[in-house]
């Protein structure tokens, strides 16, 4: 087989490439000069083609070679061949990765067509809660949605210049009785005028302040409704780290109803606010000012806390960013003091000592050798410390087992007891160790609010004791005690040595 230039190909059976019979062929075989060149066997064939054109038409046709012009195949590299196989999975897999997110099809006709979902909508379905079965965030949402009720406060300041000032602030409380009783933290509604609560159906009344109690930051308000939907208390000391918890409140007092959630990050994890002790949950829940005195809900819709307290930049020593950081009052730790306040106003098995004190400052150290402490400025008349032997002048070391070296050392421990329990305190007294028995008083009604700033409970102490003297007044008062005692054990009354400035009621 060869080929001309026309590229056809010709078939031939010898080994020289001539035909049997031809001219050329029997030329090929008598030569012995080689074999015929390729123009000559082509000049052949076409003599011969003339020759058959010319015959006639009964007589024997040579046969026909139906044949087509081929091209020769080009040898790609391996290197060409890779880049185009990677090249064609780039454009397989791109156009399959918009195929799958492009929001709008193209239809063949050059129409456009949006893809929408036919899926749908699960119902949310209104549980009661029991305590036995899980919701997920939405039933629970919608369980306690209804129980939850925005509050917003109005009251009178007075500003650096001595001038009044409006003010207004907003919180959240929960419903605790069908008929109107609702828990909130005692700072929401500290110094107002006056408190209105608005439900989650939109409606809005006037609240009364039943009663509050500032060491646990707690406050029961009460509106003239009935047939509300109440809460159900939970059990806060079952919490564990990780647990998910929700809160549901009013942040920035706009933002109403509104929930978020979290885990458990800590639980018993003590913390002070503004000088008080607290004993709280932990959480990494979104809370934000306008949150307090919200319920935190575990995963049965139970209320295991009241939101209290979210730590700021400003609480930070470093002044560092912080976030995630929430903090509530666990349920098992004021239920009982929320039911006394409904009941009688007041906490009324709150323990009390009858005295007044205050942490130990470095001129007091230096007259008693003593680094820490609370020192005793006064003892009321028929009160629990007077009763157990306490004396103007005592330093107070321990109670129970419990160091004390700050009055907020004292309130924390106090906390750990009720009205009549029985605690032994370790006192500085005369250079040398003392021990006395204590029986926790309960609380008076005449300071049933009382919180633990150096104001309100002075003048709780004032009233106890019936004296209306001017602070300035008691501050003399104070600092001669403080004087006369020194002076009785060695000390000097012109030595300058004055009170801590953060004595207090206790």
């Amino acid at each position: 087989m060869y080929n001309d230039e026309n590229n056809l190909y010709h078939y031939t059976y010898r080994k020289d490439g001539s035909e049997a019979g031809s001219e050329n062929g029997a030329r090929a075989e008598n030569s012995s000069s080689g074999s015929p060149s390729i123009d000559e066997q082509l000049h052949s064939y076409r003599e011969r083609q003339s020759g058959q054109q010319t015959a006639e038409p009964g007589g024997p046709q040579p046969p026909v070679q139906n044949l087509k012009p081929v091209r020769e195949k080009k040898r790609r590299s391996a290197a060409v061949k890779f880049t185009a196989l990677a090249l064609a999975c780039a454009l397989v897999g791109g156009a399959a990765g918009a195929g799958i997110t492009a929001a709008v099809t193209h239809t063949g006709g050059g129409e456009e067509t949006i893809n929408v979902s036919n899926r749908t909508a699960s119902k949310v379905s209104l549980k009661t809660v029991n305590g036995k079965d899980e919701m997920s965030d939405a039933e629970n949402y919608a369980a306690n949605v209804s129980s939850v009720v925005s509050i917003n406060t109005s009251g009178t300041t007075t500003n650096f210049f001595g001038q009044a000032v409006e003010e207004a602030s907003a919180g959240t409380g929960f419903i605790i009785t069908s008929d109107g009783y609702i828990a909130t933290n005692h700072h929401v509604i500290a110094d107002a005028n006056s408190v209105k609560v608005t439900l989650h159906d939109g409606k809005s009344y006037d609240a009364a302040v039943v009663g509050s109690d500032e060491d646990y930051d707690i406050a029961v308000l009460k509106i003239d409704v009935s047939g509300l939907q109440a809460v159900t208390l939970g059990d806060s000391d079952t919490l564990n780290v990780g647990d998910q918890v929700l809160a549901i409140g009013n942040p920035l007092g706009e933002l109403t109803f509104s929930m978020s959630g979290g885990m458990v990050s800590c639980v018993n994890r003590a913390i002070n606010v503004d000088g008080t002790p607290f004993n709280m949950i932990q959480t990494d829940a979104s809370i934000n000012a306008g949150n307090s005195g919200g319920p935190l809900l575990n995963k049965y819709g139970e209320v295991v806390g009241i939101v209290s307290a979210k730590y700021s930049s400003g609480s930070s020593s470093s002044g560092a960013s912080i976030e995630g950081l929430g903090f509530a009052i666990p349920i098992n730790d004021v239920a009982a003091m929320i039911q006394d306040i409904m009941t009688n106003g007041y906490v009324t098995n709150k323990p009390y000592l009858g005295i007044t004190a205050g942490t130990m400052n470095q001129q007091m150290a230096q007259q008693t050798n003593l680094t820490q402490g609370v020192y005793v400025y006064s003892v009321e008349a028929g009160g629990a410390a007077e009763k157990a032997g306490l004396k103007v002048g005592d330093v107070i070391t321990k109670v129970g087992s419990t160091d004390i070296s700050s009055m907020e050392d004292l309130t924390a421990a106090k906390k750990s007891y009720s009205a009549g329990d029985q605690t032994d305190f370790t006192v500085y007294r005369g250079g040398k160790s003392v021990k006395v028995t204590v029986t926790w008083g309960s609380q008076p009604a005449a300071s049933k609010s009382s919180g633990s700033t150096a104001q309100n409970q002075q003048n709780s102490q004032d009233s106890q004791n019936g004296q209306n003297s001017q602070n300035g007044q008691q501050d003399q008062d104070m600092q001669g005690l403080f004087d006369y005692f020194f002076n009785q054990y060695g000390g000097s009354s012109g030595s300058g040595t004055g009170r801590s400035g953060n004595d207090t009621a206790a």
